[in-house]
């Protein structure tokens, strides 16, 4: 395993959100509400917001973590319903998920 030879494996969450017909998404609110109160209540490393100009996605965030552990520690906070909740204020696109280990950066 990687973190055997290379130290302590990163975890990089993305979340999507494809391109809909008729979809709503208020890229501001995501970028000054949305995004910071999901940082305060899963503390990533860093982040990174995506503004689609051509492709698959509207948007997206790339949240990276020390480890799978922290991610998970993250989501079991109070605050991740709070966070959840608010997804219905900017927009509605049902967001998709991707975890990844980050293997070279």
């Amino acid at each position: 395993m990687w973190a055997d030879w290379y130290g302590p494996v990163m975890i990089r969450v993305t979340v999507t959100y494809p391109v809909t017909e008729g979809a709503t998404f208020d890229h501001e609110y995501y970028r000054a509400t949305h995004v910071p109160l999901a940082v305060a209540a899963w503390n990533p490393v860093r982040t990174e917001i995506d503004k689609g100009i051509n492709g698959p996605n509207l948007a997206a965030v790339h949240m990276v973590f020390e480890s799978m552990e922290a991610f998970q520690a993250g989501l079991s906070s109070p605050a991740t319903a709070d966070v959840m909740a608010d997804v219905a204020n900017y927009t509605t696109i049902a967001p998709e998920m991707q975890i990844s280990e980050i293997i070279e950066e």
